[in-house]
C-alpha cells in the first residue's frame, strides 16, 4: 500500500470515528449497548445445553418462552434507547423492570449477568440527558446607581464608612465578597 492510500485510509477512518462519536454524544449509547448485552444471556441460556464430559445438561425450563420474549424485548429496548433517544424514560423503565421480572422467570435473570447488565443500562438510559451547546453569554453594561441623588454622595458615603471599619486584622470581615460598597448586598449572580 503506498503511503497516499494510507493517509486517505487514515483521513477516511479519522472522518467515521468523527462521526460515531457525534452520533454516540446525542443519545444513552451506553445504557442502550448494556440493555443489548442483558438481553443476550436472559434469551440464550434457558435454550442452552451443557455438555461436561459424556453428561448433557439441559437448562430448559418451563418459562423459556417467557425468557426468550424477555431478552428479545431487553434487545429492542436497547435499539430503541439508540434510535429514539427521546423515549429514552419509557426505554430504561421498562428495561429495568424486565430486568427485575427477569429474576423470577429467567434462570436468575441469565444467572445474575443479564440482570445486571439490564439494570445498569435502564438506570443509565433514564439518567442520560442531552448536553445542550452552550451559547457565549452576553454582559449587558450595568449603569451606575446614583441612588436617587444626582451627585450619588449618599452611596460614597456608605462606601467610604464601610471601608473605614476594617475586622481586627486590619481587613475586612467579608469573606463571600458581597458588601454593599459593591452592590450586592449578599446576593451572588451567576456570571
Amino acid at each position: 500500500m503506498s503511503a497516499e492510500a494510507q493517509v486517505g485510509l487514515g483521513s477516511k477512518l479519522g472522518r467515521m470515528r468523527r462521526g460515531f462519536r457525534g452520533w454516540r454524544g446525542q443519545r444513552p449509547f451506553w445504557g442502550g449497548l448494556l440493555t443489548l448485552l442483558g438481553g443476550i444471556p436472559i434469551m440464550y441460556f434457558p435454550y442452552a445445553n451443557l455438555t461436561l464430559g459424556t453428561l448433557t445438561v439441559r437448562m430448559a425450563t418451563t418459562a423459556g418462552a417467557g425468557s426468550l420474549i424477555i431478552g428479545v424485548l431487553l434487545v429492542v429496548l436497547g435499539l430503541t434507547m439508540w434510535f429514539q433517544p427521546q423515549s429514552r424514560v419509557f426505554a430504561g423503565v421498562a428495561a429495568i423492570l424486565l430486568a427485575l421480572v427477569s429474576l423470577v422467570v429467567s434462570n436468575f435473570g441469565g444467572f445474575v449477568m443479564g440482570f445486571l447488565l439490564a439494570l445498569v443500562g435502564g438506570a443509565l438510559g433514564i439518567s442520560w440527558v442531552h448536553e445542550k451547546p452552550q451559547r457565549p453569554v452576553r454582559r449587558r453594561a450595568k449603569a451606575p446607581d446614583t441612588g436617587g441623588f444626582a451627585g450619588g454622595a449618599p452611596q460614597a458615603a456608605a462606601g467610604a464608612a464601610h471601608e473605614a471599619a476594617p475586622g481586627a486584622g486590619g481587613t475586612t470581615d467579608d469573606l463571600s465578597g458581597t458588601s454593599p460598597s459593591n452592590g450586592t448586598n449578599g446576593r451572588h449572580r451567576a456570571d
